[in-house]
């Protein structure tokens, strides 16, 4: 009877020995490297990984609390120990995958807004040089323009993918910019001999008759008053806010190019005094209705008229409607000199003079 009490008392002693202490640290260190990170941005840049490492903890965790449940002799917490180690070193991994992603995406968005930048320059001085308003060109350039800054205002914010599609969709605004460029110079190349025809026509009949004539370039932003075949005076002159453009229907901003008239001479006028002109004349009216067949300009548009040369000049920017704007005082000599049906040539450049 004693020895089989001592066997029952030596029994229920091992029950309520001490058993291994639960890895509560190890459980620590696994939420401070989630928490780390997390504030490093995994879930955007490296969230599989982070996702990994959260599933481990969790695992460890309840790995660690069926333990804590158990009587202490049998408690091991090896598993969960190892379980909570591997969640910590994935989520610090984690922490590394995202801050090399993130990385390489500042890398990448810094290279394309420096290339953004440094094509907008070249483009901005190629449209300086041009020395004109090319509508649509200005507005693929500001349009490149605003995603530069865009770009820049997302790199601060550290939305570094973000802001390498913004400068990207920059970029592509400036290529569109060159082709439109580059499209513009060869139909200058092919109608350059047409402008030489007309100046050269415009000159001869000058001569011939001994007579006034204008020719407006508009390239130079010069007006050229032709006596008897010579250059009498050179007045500067301002364009359409489209200038770079031939005219094709009211309301578009270029000055019209081709050989006209002055059909009617105006002492007074909105801006000073002004010389209307017979646009548009039969070639104008034939591009205008070949465009409208070829759906090139709407069906509802219309040709347009009272294309001028004017006062109000002297702003240092091509402003009118498609008219040719003199300074007032320029326009005081001019019309000492011109009258009805005096010849007046528009070209958008020319390089040969007498």
């Amino acid at each position: 009877m004693v020895v089989l009490s001592i066997i029952l008392f030596s029994g229920l002693a091992f029950l309520f020995l001490p058993g291994q202490h639960p890895p509560e640290q190890s459980l620590e260190n696994a939420k401070q490297a989630l928490d780390q990170a997390v504030k490093a941005s995994v879930l955007r840049y490296a969230e599989p990984t982070y996702r990994s490492a959260q599933g481990l903890m969790q695992k460890g965790w309840m790995e660690m609390a069926f333990q804590n449940g158990r009587l202490a002799p049998f408690r091991n917490y090896r598993i969960a120990d190892s379980l909570l180690n591997l969640a910590t070193a994935m989520a610090h991994q984690a922490t590394l995958q995202a801050q090399d992603r993130i990385q390489k995406l500042d890398s990448t968005a810094q290279n394309e807004r420096a290339e953004l930048e440094n094509e907008l320059l070249l483009c901005r001085e190629a449209l300086d040089g041009g020395s004109w308003a090319n509508f649509k060109a200005e507005r693929y350039w500001s349009l490149a323009d605003m995603s530069l800054k865009t770009s820049e205002l997302l790199l601060d914010k550290g939305e570094y993918e973000e802001a390498r599609q913004t400068a990207e969709k920059g970029r592509k605004s400036l290529h569109q910019l060159v082709e439109l460029l580059a499209e513009y110079a060869n139909d200058e190349a092919k109608k350059i001999q047409i402008w030489r025809r007309w100046v050269q026509e415009t000159l001869d009949e000058s001569r011939a008759n001994g007579t006034y004539a204008v020719i407006v370039d508009k390239a130079a932003h010069k007006t050229y008053l032709i006596r008897s075949g010579e250059i009498a005076h050179v007045y500067k002159c301002e364009l359409g806010y489209n200038s770079a453009h031939q005219k094709l229907f009211s309301g578009d901003g270029a000055t019209p190019e081709g050989k006209y008239t002055i059909s009617t001479v105006k002492r007074a006028s909105k801006f000073y005094r002004a010389l209307l002109i017979s646009y548009p004349n039969q070639m104008d009216k034939n591009r205008f209705s070949e465009n409208k067949r070829k759906g090139i300009i709407a069906p509802h548009a219309r040709i347009g008229g009272l294309i001028e040369i004017h006062g109000g000049g002297g702003q240092n920017r091509d402003w009118t409607d498609g008219c040719v704007a003199l300074t007032d005082r320029e326009m005081d000599n001019i019309m000492q000199y011109v009258t009805v049906d005096t010849p007046v040539t528009i070209v958008r450049r020319s390089d040969r003079w007498p």
